[in-house]
Parts: structure tokens; C-alpha cells; sequence
């Protein structure tokens, strides 16, 4: 059994603001809280192979991994999966990017994963886990994108 996460948020800045800070991986740190460096190890076109670390958790163990994210900026898509995957069988994610009726940005991500039967989290456990994470991140990219977007019309 696979695990999968599906969440969104609208965010009220113009699709090219919101589709640029959430592609610009370098500054990830200041986009998300959940990252202490993002750095871009290859760039090939719309495929980028980077690695991202964490802040030290509690027990003081840093945890890092390489993924490849592709974007497809004509249709407003992304796609990433982990190159190093830990804990996990595979980690597939899906970026969407969908222009709302009423103005703002629908900002979409499909998390697809199977956790390692070594793993200290069950499929389920860990897509409980992503889904209170994603909600907390995608509240703080709102946040600093929306800022960012009112910045840019002063």
C-alpha cells in the first residue's frame, strides 16, 4: 500500500510572482520553515537535481536529501522526486499551478510515497504527518508570497 497527500491553497498574488518564489529553490529557506539550506547541485533546462537540509531536529540529527524536480512552465506544473530517499521506497510530488475565477493562484500538491518497511513510520502515519506540514508550510508561502506580490505594486 502506497501513501498520498492532496493539498492546496489559494494565494492572492499574480500566477508569475507565485510560479517564480516557489521555483526559485536557492531561496527556499526564506520561502518555507522547514529548510535550513537549499542548495542547486545541477541544472539542466527545467530539470534541477538540488539538495535540501533541515534544521536540526531534537535530538540534534540533521536530515538532508537529493531530489530532481522538472518544471513544465507552459502548463504551470512541476514534478519532483527523491534522488536519495531515506525512509522512503519513493517520494513522487506535484505542482500545480491553477489561476483562480476570483483572482489568485490555486497552489496544488499531490505527494505520492511508500515508506521502507524499515522505516519509523507507517504509509499512513507518515501521510498524517505531511498533511499538518503541508498545511503549515503552504500557510507560510501564502504569507510571504502575498507580501512579496503587495511589495512589488508600492
Amino acid at each position: 500500500m502506497a501513501g498520498r497527500t492532496d493539498n492546496h491553497i489559494v494565494i492572492d498574488a499574480p500566477m508569475d510572482v507565485v510560479w517564480d518564489m516557489t521555483n526559485d529553490i536557492p531561496n527556499w529557506p526564506n520561502l518555507f520553515s522547514e529548510y535550513a539550506k537549499a542548495e542547486v547541485l545541477e541544472q539542466g533546462g527545467d530539470t534541477v537535481l538540488f539538495r535540501l537540509t533541515m534544521p536540526p531536529d531534537e535530538a540534534g540529527n540533521v536530515w538532508s536529501w537529493v531530489s530532481r524536480r522538472t518544471s513544465d512552465p507552459a502548463n504551470r506544473q512541476v514534478r519532483a522526486a527523491r534522488v536519495e530517499t531515506g525512509p522512503f521506497e519513493f517520494m513522487d510530488i506535484y505542482w500545480e499551478y491553477t489561476e483562480e475565477p476570483g483572482g489568485g493562484v490555486r497552489l496544488r500538491w499531490v505527494q505520492d510515497f511508500r515508506m521502507k518497511t524499515i522505516a519509523p513510520a507507517t504509509d499512513a502515519a507518515m501521510a498524517e504527518y505531511l498533511n499538518r506540514s503541508t498545511k503549515v508550510q503552504m500557510g507560510l508561502i501564502k504569507e510571504r508570497v502575498e507580501a512579496a506580490a503587495r511589495a512589488l505594486v508600492r
